[in-house]
């Protein structure tokens, strides 16, 4: 009679212990499922971001910024068409050396949101990517989406 009591507490304690193992199992199961967070969707933001970061930079002190070549041009001739004409023809070419299939380059402070260049269709747009900078009194918005 004792050896039918021991094991059946033997026979309790491994049935126990595979449950807490499955317990285990599937709390593990559940932390390693990966979630959707927003570092999975921002890897285009920096796209644009890195973008803006070369337009506004420059390589050493003597030199320019293309931002800062197109607000001079735009300034000095006091936003006239021409000059919008002029500095979009500058945007077009800079942003078409980058292989981008959809952006959108715009001023919107002093020019009111003026489209300066765009490539593609914006109301098609699924995820867009924006980047912002300011130069002088001009705030330029490129937008990129695929």
């Amino acid at each position: 009679m004792l050896d039918n009591k021991g094991s059946l507490y033997v026979m309790d304690a491994v049935l126990a212990i595979v449950l807490l193992l499955v317990v285990f199992l599937i709390i593990n199961s559940a932390i390693s499922i990966p979630t959707h967070e927003y570092s999975y969707e921002s890897k285009n933001i920096r796209t644009a971001q890195d973008v803006m970061e070369l337009l506004s930079g420059r390589i050493d002190f003597q030199d320019e910024s293309f931002l800062s070549k197109i607000s001079t041009i735009l300034s000095d001739d006091e936003n006239s068409k021409e000059s919008i004409r002029e500095v979009s023809q500058l945007c077009e070419d800079k942003l078409d050396s980058y292989d981008f299939e959809n952006y959108r380059f715009s001023e919107n402070n002093i020019l009111k949101g003026k489209v300066l260049a765009s490539k593609g269709y914006y109301s098609d747009a699924n995820t867009v990517s924006v980047a912002t900078r300011t130069y002088g009194d001009y705030s330029y918005t490129l937008s990129i989406w695929q």
